[in-house]
C-alpha cells in the first residue's frame, strides 16, 4: 500500500471550509436542512462524529453532490489513521494471505 504520508482533508474540515463558510450557513442551518440535531452537525465539523452512510446521503441532498463524495472523504481519513497508528498496523501486519490454489493472476 502507497499512501501519502500527509493526512488527508477530514470531513468535518471539507464541511466547514469548502461549504459552510463559503455559503454563508451556520451549523445550525445545515442541521435544519439535514433533519438532525445542531449537535450532530458540530460532532462532525470537530472530527467527533463519522460520516455514515445516512449523513453522506443527507449531506449529498442538502448540497447537491454525491454520496461517494462524502463517504471517499471520510474513507480516505480512516485508512490514513489505520496505516499511521504503530499498534494498529501491528496487528493488521499480523493479517496472512490465504492460498486458495489458483495462480496469481488467473480469474476468479
Amino acid at each position: 500500500m502507497n499512501f501519502t504520508q500527509r493526512k488527508p482533508v477530514t470531513p468535518g474540515e471539507m464541511l466547514q471550509e469548502e461549504f459552510l463558510k463559503p455559503l454563508g450557513l451556520t451549523q445550525q442551518v445545515l442541521a435544519d436542512a439535514m433533519g438532525v440535531t445542531r449537535r450532530t452537525v458540530n460532532e462532525i465539523c470537530k472530527n467527533k462524529r463519522s460520516i455514515t452512510a445516512d449523513s453522506a446521503l443527507m449531506l449529498a441532498r442538502v448540497f447537491g453532490n454525491s454520496p461517494d463524495f462524502w463517504l471517499n472523504t471520510q474513507l480516505r481519513l480512516d485508512l490514513w489513521n489505520a496505516m499511521h497508528d504503530a499498534k494498529r498496523m501491528q496487528r493488521i501486519e499480523m493479517a496472512q494471505p490465504i492460498d486458495t490454489g489458483r495462480e496469481s493472476g488467473s480469474p476468479l
